[in-house]
């Protein structure tokens, strides 16, 4: 590394292949798992919308960075000075993926679900929150302090802008209001019709924020043209798993609120009075609600994972990821126990998440199979989505099997689900390898034993 590293958040690395065929490198991809059958298999991590794996070039880039960490703001040594030019040439690089516009914030947090807190601590006086029932418990949870609005999962995306169309008209009194939806499905991997809430939102005097956690990874975002006010994303989905998060959007809410945390860092000055109190000025910028010293190392492995998915071009990465979502849909489909879940439908635009359920299993013991006996990771459960999972399973719940779900009361049968999920990281193999073992396990059963443990099922070892 050079002696003054590259705060513009460039890299040594070499471009990431833009050619479609090509999955993106990424750390652990040649990471070995035993099985519970007998040897060992490369594993295929399918579990990218809960947490995706570091680019290899986040990794190079942090790496490159460390030897030269110092205190962000705070200090007038060298290596503090280049600290500080890395955190905020990272702002610039978020503001600039994201296409925000010229006066947005953007404001570095910890997560999805810390941004979204965040702004509910923000809201104006008697502001009404506007939510779909559909939403990732992070979007739907935060907002305790104000009227909240539930509102029923559409069937279509005409349906979700009718829906939300009524009931900002019906709202009473018609005071501040906010919107919070996702952009892409953490359950069925659906694309929500963002500029079309977003333009109904306007029509009726409320604003918006985009829950952009499962969007950001697959798609490219602009915040002018999909004319958001607010959105939301976690480092973590984005291939920089190092505890930041990002808000973005509007300045004028986030100014006139009080610090989400007070501290040093979202101060500027702090005197006392003559009474023996204390006069604080806050900071107008982004800076004061990022109280603390900065996470600089995760706010610029986000920057590093913007930067590498822009230059691998976003029209290569969606067609490799709909080449993937095809593989996968048609081979389960040629799978009659299996249900594919869905709100709007097969033909439906979606990015590389898919929740099922297999007839005669319970949900926790086919993922306990698929990672014991072939090296699998997916997810089962309810996705800390459960009122959308609920409505997705209905009445039917599933089979016991060998192993329960913790989100069963005793005595209960289950109600959860798998889901298997993708991205830029991800080889053919793997997604064959997941076909082929669901085929197998439907077919022949389990070639093990499975006990609850803990809540989770697990191979029977005894």
């Amino acid at each position: 590394m050079s002696a003054r590293p590259n705060t513009a958040v460039a890299t040594d690395s070499e471009p990431a292949d833009p050619c479609c065929d090509a999955p993106l490198p990424v750390l652990g991809r040649d990471v070995t798992v035993p099985l519970v059958t007998g040897g060992e298999v490369t594993y295929a991590a399918l579990d990218y919308a809960a947490s995706a794996p570091a680019l290899q070039r986040v990794w190079d880039d942090v790496a490159a960075y460390a030897p030269y960490y110092g205190s962000v703001h705070r200090g007038a040594g060298y290596l503090s000075q280049l600290s500080t030019d890395l955190f905020e040439n990272s702002r610039a690089t978020v503001a600039e993926f994201l296409d925000c516009r010229p006066d947005d914030q953007v404001v570095f947090t910890r997560s999805t679900t810390d941004s979204l807190n965040l702004l509910a601590q923000v809201l104006p006086a008697d502001c009404q929150v506007f939510v779909f029932e559909t939403e990732h418990h992070a979007s739907l949870l935060p907002w305790r302090d104000a009227r909240v609005t539930y509102l029923n999962a559409p069937r279509t995306p005409a349906e979700a802008v009718e829906t939300l169309e009524r009931a900002l008209a019906d709202r009473d009194p018609h005071g501040p209001a906010l919107v919070c939806v996702t952009g892409a499905s953490n359950v069925t991997g659906e694309l929500w019709p963002v500029r079309e809430l977003a333009a109904a939102a306007h029509a009726h005097g409320a604003r918006i924020v985009l829950d952009a956690a499962q969007l950001a990874p697959h798609h490219p975002l602009s915040v002018r043209e999909l004319d958001v006010d607010w959105v939301a994303f976690s480092g973590h989905k984005l291939y920089a798993p190092f505890g930041s998060g990002v808000l973005a959007g509007r300045a004028d809410w986030l100014q006139d609120s009080e610090p989400y945390l007070a501290g040093g860092g979202a101060s500027r000055k702090v005197a006392r009075r003559a009474d023996g109190g204390v006069d604080v000025e806050w900071h107008t910028t982004s800076a004061r609600h990022e109280a603390g010293s900065p996470n600089v190392i995760g706010v610029y492995s986000i920057a590093s994972a913007c930067k590498a998915l822009t230059e691998a071009g976003f029209d290569s990465l969606v067609a490799r990821e709909r080449h993937l979502i095809a593989k996968v849909r048609e081979g389960l489909a040629e799978v009659p126990e299996v249900r594919v879940l869905s709100l709007f439908g097969d033909d439906a635009p979606r990015v590389g998440v898919i929740s099922f359920v297999v007839e005669g299993w319970n949900s926790s013991h086919f993922a306990a199979a698929l990672s014991a006996e072939y090296g699998i990771g997916v997810r089962d459960g309810l996705f800390c989505a459960h009122p959308l999972v609920r409505t997705l399973l209905g009445s039917d719940p599933q089979d016991p099997g060998e192993c329960g779900a913790p989100e069963a009361a005793p005595g209960e049968r289950s109600l959860n689900a798998i889901r298997v999920s993708f991205g830029a990281g991800t080889p053919d193999e793997h997604v064959e390898r997941f076909v082929g073992a669901v085929k197998e396990l439907v077919r022949d059963g389990a070639q093990w034993k499975y006990r609850t443990e803990d809540g989770r099922c697990v191979p029977d070892r005894g």
